[in-house]
């Protein structure tokens, strides 16, 4: 009688196990086994970590064996379940690979598809949160999400900032400045080509802060003056959540200059956008505490900006996106989706709980910031009007605010640091995308790639994809900003380049992660080098700080 060896992984994580009763069925491109119990006499079957083998005995062979059925029924009471992977070892001595990492909960059947990926031409539900928001995963509490997209019970975070450095020195306009190129809002600052006419900052105001012997029209003409302007802020509603505590919102602009030592210090600042008489410009030839208190307020608004645009729109709230999309549109087997779901899979979680603690009423953004209230809503609800494909671009993003060069920006590390990630990681999708797709015919023909592009085809995105190229580019963007991006205005736990779930199972992707991992490890060593000795050290875009997904 025909025997297959079935090997069951059960995850490390906390509460992995079960006692629950574990039923397979195999199936086969010829007949299907029969429903057989998963079970060793005196033995303690499922426990966390542990990987357990079986025999299922059948009357004939299956042929190829093409699914495997699991079915979870309760022992006592309902006990949560998580499997890495199922491997079935046919009579021939063929292996079989079977990949699953995902909880099964309640009398929960899966079906799995053998583990070699699949076009699907070769063989969720969601809602709108507030008006005017990306469209989230229709769940409102953290509980209510499945439970293989639910954070891990033993999750934790590590936070490296250099705190005694910045708290001697956030006073001086030189550590003012840095913070724009390579603070946790490093993408607000741009080259100023020409002054705005709702900042009338005259030569004659500054002269005192330039160094060349130049004016002040001659140093923006010779690309030494950048801007940081807070339009978006201007009348948002202020936090009125506490009548006793009054809180205000400004929207100002500040005019930055680089030094002859490549120092960006700034040399005006005016907290409104429009010029006035109740609307003056402050310079650092004020006094001391006046001058204090305008890049203060300057703070504030960046803050504002970088909690709800930069940090919660574009990374939370957009990697959910092409998470909803990904559920809902592509199989587990399917070769974007497992390049795709280490690096969005917790994603949906922390969103939820932000939903649930964070930025819903009487949340934390209510208690403590000055958009609260309802206006960080309205401030993300203006920030999508503006919200396009190319802005999530990072070679773009760079560009389009004129501070791509480096000789003009020598210590813009999140730029040049971005750069290699960018590439690495373009680099690493390009390798999986052409093992797969071998013309952009291929492209074209894939339904479930397309449905997906649809799906997320708001904000000025791509509405289908017509090329390989297009399709890598699409594709980077969406791991550069669960990862890279969100590590440079946040922080990390696990590294790009981790898999710990090994959702491909074929030796040219597994060629193409460990090419990347090395592409890595040598953009780790170069910033590491670049940082010996340096009182201020960038490490926010190293890849050994990148976590793999947004999950913070």
């Amino acid at each position: 009688m025909p025997s297959y060896t079935v090997t069951v992984s059960t995850g490390s994580q906390w509460f992995a196990g079960t006692d629950d009763y574990i039923y397979i069925t195999l199936v086969g491109t010829e007949r299907c086994s029969e429903r057989t119990l998963l079970d060793k006499p005196l033995y303690n079957d499922f426990e966390r970590g542990a990987v357990d083998s079986y025999n299922v005995k059948v009357a004939e062979e299956l042929g190829d064996i093409v699914l495997v059925k699991i079915e979870k029924k309760k022992y006592w009471v309902h006990d949560d379940w998580y499997c890495r992977y199922i491997t079935v070892k046919t009579p021939s001595g063929d292996y079989v690979e079977f990949p699953c990492f995902r909880w099964l909960v309640d009398d929960k059947e899966v079906v799995l598809r053998e583990g070699k990926a699949h076009l699907p031409q070769d063989d969720k539900s969601s809602q709108e949160w507030q008006p005017g928001f990306p469209m989230s995963i229709d769940a409102n509490r953290h509980s209510e999400l499945p439970r293989d997209i639910q954070f891990d019970s033993e999750k934790g975070v590590d936070f490296v900032l250099n705190y005694k450095y910045v708290m001697q020195h956030w006073k001086e306009d030189f550590m003012f400045g840095y913070q724009f190129l390579n603070g946790c809002n490093p993408v607000v600052i741009r080259k100023c080509t020409k002054l705005p006419d709702k900042f009338p900052v005259t030569h004659e105001m500054v002269s005192v802060s330039l160094e060349r012997d130049l004016t002040l029209e001659q140093e923006i003409q010779a690309g030494n003056v950048y801007i940081v302007d807070y339009e978006v802020l201007d009348g948002i509603t202020p936090n009125s959540t506490d009548p006793c505590t009054l809180q205000y919102v400004e929207a100002p602009m500040c005019l930055l200059y680089k030094t002859a030592k490549n120092k960006i210090m700034p040399i005006a600042i005016q907290l409104g956008q429009t010029p006035g008489e109740d609307n003056p410009i402050f310079l650092p030839t004020d006094g001391q505490y006046d001058w204090l208190l305008a890049k203060i307020w300057v703070r504030s608004a960046d803050f504002q900006h970088h909690q709800t645009i930069t940090h919660l729109l574009k990374t939370h709230l957009m990697t959910e996106v092409f998470a909803v999309a990904m559920y809902r549109q592509l199989p587990a087997v399917h070769p974007v989706y497992k390049l795709l779901i280490p690096h969005i899979r917790f994603t949906i979680a922390i969103n939820t709980k932000a939903r649930e603690q964070l930025i819903c009423e009487c949340g934390i953004f209510d208690k403590a910031n000055a958009t609260g209230g309802g206006g960080h809503v309205q401030l993300v609800q203006r920030a999508v009007k503006t919200l396009t494909f190319r802005s999530l671009c990072f070679p773009d993003a760079i560009k389009a605010r004129g501070v791509d060069k480096k000789e003009d920006l020598p210590t813009y590390f999140y730029r040049d640091d971005g750069y290699l990630v960018w590439e690495a990681t373009m680099g690493f999708v390009s390798d999986v995308v052409n093992i797969y797709y071998k013309s952009d015919e291929a492209v074209q023909g894939d339904e479930e790639i397309q449905a997906f592009i649809k799906d997320v085809c708001s904000f000025e995105f791509p509405k289908s994809l017509k090329t390989r190229t297009e399709l890598i580019e699409y594709l980077t963007v969406v791991v550069f900003t669960a990862s890279a991006q969100h590590a440079a205005v946040n922080f990390g736990q696990l590294y790009l380049g981790m898999y710990p779930d090994e959702h491909f199972i074929e030796k040219p992707v597994k060629v193409a992660m460990e090419k990347f991992r090395k592409q890595l490890a040598e953009i780790t060593s170069s910033i590491k080098r670049r940082n010996e000795g340096k009182r201020l050290p960038y490490y926010n875009m190293s890849p050994d700080k990148i976590p793999n997904s947004v999950a913070v």
